[in-house]
């Protein structure tokens, strides 16, 4: 009788716990427990995915299911790329099923990460870029701030700082929105690493500190070891050798308390690297190895290229030269793949102290002259970028400033009638305070007129390819004719097919050849004695003009030719593979009676004209031979996203 009644119980019991267990709704639990662990135990954020897959097998859901392979694709983007590939694969096949369609932008960003981790930069950036639109098209913030995040980093190893700072600030304001700090902090930390590759080094070392202390209250113990690594190479650009070893130790211990491979293998790069500073290469080496093998678990090209030049700085002073050049040929190999500028440097300038010391002094000078010229473009790139990412801030400040004198002016100016007012027979007093009034008034007169010179010349300045401008142009044209100046020409240029390549490599890529195309423009030879100086500038969108005062119309056309030639042997292979760029150039005299709009209609009729027989060439439009026109000239957009004729 009591077996009879026990075993219903026992079947309800059953029945009941079996309906409270639901897949769907512990795998959730799970995903969302390992997205927790991403930045504090990795092995635990994979332990936790895969179990939310194991029970997803049983109760399948698309959105988790994508989440979970996301999270192990991250994972495995640092350790094995076959089986990171494999979780992108399987995360695509689920793409139909999907209820929250910006999931998808998150396997473009898993597959950007692989390619970074191999060393190609171009089409790592290509796939954060499409995780950046799909994302901003299906209005999914986090992944969105995902792309932001990874793609402003990128940017960042580019060189591209001011676009990188944009997009990592982006970032960081929907990262707060959405209230996630970590998140934010990690963004912060990777801002940190853009100021160090700008040269600010001081100010990197500043947030790397800050970054550390919110990192250790909050338990992210990955993340600390990352900005210890990165506060440790800062630290080898002030040359603070002993913060630098305390920090690459910090790293080391951190990385295998956590088991963290990559972690460990930049640590001991880094020691080495303090080891070449101090000049014991011998124990540099024995780190290195350690290095090389814990690098042969991780795919990253630039962490094995990174090994590789500090093993050729060591060879080089163990007198191990043959054994340094083929290290350090390595280690350029990958950098210039990944348009590392900073690295490229470096190893340059290793590679010719080896060969020197080798007597082979013509590739020494050859290594050491292209040392020069990384260096100087690294200069310039960061001068010119920090002012990109600077000048609004810059602006803003000069105003706050000036409005502060102002108000401080207009306050010591009602004091002074208040002190006038109240001891009148004080003359002296008031003529002195009138004469410090009239100096802090002629102060902020210079300073106004310092300010609008720069404003002026900002103005007049293409940002892209630092030419002058279109306004600059005009202005030129205008002083011309004003002078009625004999044998003055005109080249107007325009590049042929440009919206092509905007479509089919992306306006970066357009960006590119603008700016190369800009460089041939500055070849323009128009030397001679006494002769005015040409005015060379970009003239909107894919359009450049030469102004050659003094000019006769063979030595205008020689020019345009020697332009057009150039730019058609421009090797622009690295952003548009497999084709080139050609140039279609429009070239008028300034006849008397000239305006601006029938000198500008005649060389565009020349243009056009060039454009109809086939582009890449020269053709001439003089007062003569040019037909009536009817419509005014258009005016062209200053865009790098142009028509294409």
């Amino acid at each position: 009788m009591r077996s009879q009644i026990l075993l219903p119980l026992f079947l309800l019991t059953c029945s009941l716990a079996h309906a409270a267990s639901d897949p769907v709704a512990d795998a959730r639990t799970l995903v969302e427990q390992s997205q927790a662990q991403v930045k504090v135990d990795p092995e635990r954020s994979r332990t936790l995915a895969e179990q939310a897959l194991q029970l997803l097998a049983r109760q399948p859901d698309a959105d988790l299911q994508v989440r979970a392979h996301l999270l192990l694709c991250d994972y495995q983007s640092e350790r094995d790329l076959a089986v990171a590939n494999q979780h992108i694969a399987q995360g695509r096949a689920l793409v139909p099923l999907l209820k929250r369609k910006g999931l998808e932008a998150g396997l473009y960003g898993c597959e950007g990460e692989l390619h970074e981790s191999a060393g190609d930069n171009t089409r790592a950036l290509a796939s954060y870029e499409q995780e950046v639109q799909l994302a901003e098209q299906m209005k999914d913030d986090e992944l969105l701030a995902d792309g932001l995040y990874k793609r402003g980093h990128l940017r960042g190893v580019r060189g591209e700082f001011a676009n990188g700072l944009i997009d990592l600030k982006r970032a960081r304001a929907l990262y707060e929105r959405m209230q996630l700090p970590l998140y934010t902090l990690t963004v912060e930390n990777t801002i940190a690493i853009l100021y160090n590759r700008m040269g600010d080094h001081a100010q990197a070392r500043h947030y790397y500190e800050s970054a550390l202390k919110a990192q250790a209250e909050a338990g992210l113990r990955r993340e600390q070891a990352v900005t210890q690594y990165n506060l440790g190479r800062s630290l080898e650009s002030l040359r603070d050798w002993d913060a630098a070893q305390l920090a690459f130790d910090n790293v080391l211990k951190l990385s295998r308390e956590l088991d963290y491979t990559r972690g460990v293998a930049y640590a001991l790069r880094g020691l080495a690297s303090v080891q070449n500073a101090r000049g014991e290469p011998k124990a540099a080496l024995v780190l290195l190895d350690q290095a090389s093998d814990y690098q042969l678990s991780v795919p990253d090209a630039r962490l094995h290229a990174q090994i590789l030049l500090q093993r050729g700085i060591a060879l080089r002073l163990l007198r191990r030269l043959p054994e340094s050049v083929s290290a350090l040929t390595g280690a350029l190999q990958v950098f210039t793949g990944a348009d590392a500028l900073a690295e490229q440097a470096a190893a340059h300038g290793a590679l010719a102290a080896t060969l020197a010391e080798q007597n082979d002094w013509r590739a020494a000078f050859e290594q050491q002259t292209r040392f020069k010229n990384a260096t100087e473009q690294l200069l310039t790139r960061q001068l010119d970028e920090r002012f990109a990412t600077l000048k609004i801030e810059y602006d803003t400040a000069a105003r706050d400033r000036e409005m502060a004198l102002l108000q401080q002016a207009q306050k010591a100016t009602e004091h002074s009638l208040a002190q006038e007012r109240l001891a009148g027979r004080l003359l002296t007093v008031a003529i002195a305070l009138a004469a410090v009034l009239l100096v802090v008034l002629g102060v902020l007169v210079w300073r106004h007129r310092r300010t609008s010179v720069a404003m002026r010349g900002l103005a007049m300045t293409d940002e892209l390819t630092g030419l002058p401008n279109r306004r600059a142009a005009l202005a030129e044209l205008e002083a011309q004719l004003g002078r009625a100046a004999p044998n003055c020409a005109l080249l107007l240029g325009d590049i042929d097919l440009f919206k092509a390549i905007n479509d089919n490599h992306g306006h970066l890529a357009g960006d590119q050849i603008l700016r190369v195309v800009g460089e041939a423009v500055r070849s323009i030879d128009h030397s001679g004695a006494g002769r005015p100086a040409a005015c060379l500038a970009r003239f909107g969108g894919e359009e450049f003009v030469a102004v050659l005062p003094g000019a006769l119309l063979d030595e205008a056309v020689a020019a345009a030719e020697v332009f057009r030639a150039q730019v058609a042997a421009l090797d622009v292979s690295r952003w548009t593979p497999g084709r080139g760029v050609t140039i279609s150039v429009g070239v008028t005299l300034m006849v008397p009676g000239d305006t601006l709009s029938s000198l500008l209609r005649r060389a565009d009729e020349a243009l056009y004209a060039a454009k109809a027989q086939g582009r890449n060439c020269v053709v001439i439009r003089t007062a003569s031979s040019a037909p009536a026109l009817a419509a005014p000239l258009a005016p062209v957009a200053a865009s790098s996203v142009g028509s294409s004729a």
